[in-house]
């Protein structure tokens, strides 16, 4: 049987926003948030150690479900869009031990930002 190779989740980044108060709850000692954009239903934060994306649930959103994804876990990535500056149609695609993600960019967030966010975060020595 082949193995699937479809993405494990899916995520939208949208515009990029100021960092939420309650993600300093979910910080260890010595992580330091440094950017986040919104997401559908919620936010992503890129911290100094991971990238924590919210996904608020329901007709309340009271249910929150966490994601955390430490950039130690991520093997690969790739960017692509059609050229021009803050493209609708960006997406990164992460490889990770976990599997396989896809990030969608929608108009407003830059997808040059998100790249040299990851590379810093991935490439950086920890």
């Amino acid at each position: 049987m082949p193995i699937e190779t479809s993405a494990i989740l899916s995520w939208t980044l949208q515009q990029e926003i100021p960092i939420p108060d309650d993600v300093s709850a979910l910080l260890v000692e010595g992580e330091q948030p440094v950017a986040s954009f919104k997401t559908f239903r919620d936010s992503a934060t890129f911290t100094t150690k991971r990238l924590i994306v919210r996904d608020a649930q329901g007709i309340t959103g009271k249910k929150v479900e966490i994601y955390s994804l430490p950039y130690s876990a991520i093997n690969m990535w790739s960017t692509e869009n059609a050229g021009g500056f803050l493209d609708r149609d960006a997406e990164v695609e992460l490889w990770t031990r976990a599997g396989h993600i896809k990030v969608k960019i929608t108009k407003g967030a830059d997808i040059r930002r998100i790249d040299s966010l990851i590379a810093w975060a991935v490439l950086q020595p920890h």
